[in-house]
């Protein structure tokens, strides 16, 4: 018997022990809610740059990335072609090589902040985007004439990139974006002093 009581003292004491903790848990649980219901603004300010972002930050990742797509596009119509000055052709070349990882870029920081991957719906002719009439000018173009089309028009392209670069730049979020946004501004703005040069020499 007094084995037995033994045994029932014990057992309510690990009871009490039990329930202690678990009132315990739950209180720290209930902290832990509240820390957990702002832990997507902690760790969007602090653990890292590219979890910190605002409207803008999307909308710029969004529009870049199919902006660099027509880009992209545009280069690969003109290296199809023969006849067209290697200047050209390596310049090109040079776009697709820098804007193919920029997209791969944007498009992993809209999977990290749960937005759209499919791109923006731009207006052809709006921020210098090519509208189909130019695609197709550039595709029935050759040689030279292709040559001199592609630089008129990326002329146009990298303006409008620069303009949606600058809105990231004055109203971005997040440090990633906007460093990015100034890298496309210095980057293209070469790009076009350089285009300029090409044409008058054309």
């Amino acid at each position: 018997m007094s084995r037995i009581r033994t045994t029932l003292m014990l057992t309510g004491v690990l009871a009490a022990a039990i329930t202690l903790a678990g009132c315990s848990s739950g209180s720290g649980s209930m902290s832990g809610m509240d820390h957990g219901s702002g832990s997507s603004t902690m760790m969007s300010s602090g653990s890292s740059e590219s979890a910190t972002f605002n409207d803008q930050d999307v909308m710029f990742a969004q529009m870049m990335t199919a902006h660099h797509q027509q880009a992209i596009e545009m280069s690969d119509t003109l290296l199809s072609k023969s006849g067209v000055d290697e200047k050209v052709t390596q310049l090109a070349e040079k776009i697709k090589a820098a804007q193919q990882p920029e997209i791969d870029t944007m498009t992993g920081w809209l999977e990290s902040w749960g937005a759209s991957t499919d791109g923006m719906m731009m207006d052809h002719g709006s921020d210098g985007m090519m509208s189909a009439d130019d695609m197709t000018a550039l595709e029935q173009a050759d040689g030279a004439a292709a040559g001199k089309l592609f630089l008129e028009r990326m002329i146009q392209h990298h303006q409008g990139a620069i303009e949606m670069a600058q809105t990231e730049v004055d109203s971005g979020e997040n440090a990633d974006a906007v460093a990015l946004a100034k890298k496309i501004i210095t980057d293209q703005t070469a790009e076009i002093a350089q285009m300029q040069i090409m044409l008058a020499s054309a």
